[in-house]
């Protein structure tokens, strides 16, 4: 074989490292009609397919075209993007929102713009990928602190060599579904002079009043050191993210952040359909408690059932795994039976535990819980209860 057929060799020895740890991902694609129980998306409010969403991406898509055509600075805004800024900051308590591709450009574009070399950054462990990206990028001195700890933080502002600081979290973590200490993490960051970054990402919709997010149940929205990101594919059954916060905050990431300056805008259909769910959560404010009262519900039986199961604030319910291969082949067995739940290991768990995680929707009904409970209990492997 010549020299030129083997340079990615090294592929196939980082695959069997992969697979001897368990670590092997595949793509699963779906049809479009399943009748497959959904335990596994983010669609948080059963929004995805509602015909007032995906009825707009649709008349969105052929009034203003498939795709936005170009940057935002460019051709890539319309007059829909604008409307939906102008909702979003309404509606979550904010002066100002700006829309992104997707959640992952939104949070690149938040923490690379609003730190830099003259900003410390200080980031809860357990935060998202594409905030650790964004970390990354800062090219500046980031402190990764003991998971929602407040003093932990407070620690890493005491002792930074900058004169500004920026401080990282999710308000929802994506794993376990747990809160970050919000008011406490504000009072913090006022202490020593440091701004607040949120990811709200799975808040929206859920959390705050009529599920106007994490931070307006915390009595944060609009304040003016506080800037939060959201995304538009969850509870909003769409595509895309946002940055909420002051206005100068938002005129600040149009001229600088290169996420959303070098990148296509997102397309008129999914800005109408994050609208139209914008729209629906206004109408039916009960979404978010049916969420939460479906989560608890979900998480008890499991608990009843034997199983190690987080205790859930949000959506998000994650039940424990003995092995990274128990996992995965747990999860494929639910599958069989008609259950599609998630599966995360390492390294997308920062704390080296295997689990399968659940998602509750609003549209759930009481016999979806039940099957889903009674599948996921009969293809469990057997030391998966405590």
């Amino acid at each position: 074989m010549d020299g030129h057929e083997r340079v990615f060799d090294w592929l196939d020895t980082e695959a069997e490292k992969r697979a001897k740890a368990g670590l092997t991902r595949k793509l699963r694609p779906r049809a479009a009609a399943s009748d497959e129980l959904d335990l596994a998306g983010n669609d948080y409010l059963g929004l995805a397919r509602d015909k007032r969403v995906a009825g707009a991406a649709a008349a969105a898509a052929l009034r203003w075209g498939a795709g936005s055509t170009g940057s935002r600075l460019v051709t890539g805004s319309t007059e829909l993007h604008t409307e939906l800024e102008h909702e979003l900051a309404r509606f979550c308590g904010f002066q100002a929102a700006l829309v992104f591709s997707s959640g992952f450009t939104a949070n690149l574009g938040a923490v690379t713009t609003l730190s830099g070399g003259e900003s410390a950054i200080v980031t809860d462990k357990y935060i998202h990928a594409s905030l650790i990206e964004g970390c990354r990028l800062a090219r500046t001195d980031v402190a990764a602190v003991a998971h929602a700890d407040p003093d932990a933080v407070k620690h890493a502002l005491s002792t930074r060599r900058k004169d500004r600081a920026l401080v990282v979290t999710d308000s929802v973590f994506s794993v376990d579904g747990d809160l970050a200490p919000l008011n406490q993490l504000s009072q913090v960051c006022r202490e020593h002079n440091a701004a607040l970054l949120v990811d709200d990402a799975h808040g929206l919709g859920v959390l705050g009043e009529g599920g106007r997010g994490a931070l307006n149940a915390a009595g944060l929205a609009g304040e003016p050191d506080i800037v939060a990101t959201v995304t538009l594919s969850k509870s909003l059954g769409a595509q895309g993210g946002a940055v909420l916060g002051p206005r100068r905050v938002i005129k600040h990431l149009v001229e600088t952040a290169r996420s959303f300056i070098f990148d296509t805008g997102l397309a008129p259909a999914a800005a109408a359909a994050a609208l139209a769910a914008l729209g629906v959560l206004k109408s039916e404010p009960d979404l978010p408690q049916k969420v939460l009262n479906n989560s608890t519900r979900l998480a008890d039986h499991l608990r009843g059932n034997g199983f190690r199961v987080s205790e859930p604030q949000a959506a998000v319910v994650s039940v424990q795994a003995p092995t990274p291969e128990d996992a995965v082949e747990w999860a494929a067995r639910c599958a069989e039976q008609g259950v599609r739940v998630g599966c995360f290991r390492p390294p997308s768990v920062p704390d080296g535990i295997s689990r399968l995680r659940l998602t509750a929707r609003a549209d759930l009904t009481d016999g979806d819980i039940d099957t889903a409970v009674k599948v996921i209990s009969e293809c469990a492997p057997p030391s998966a209860t405590s």
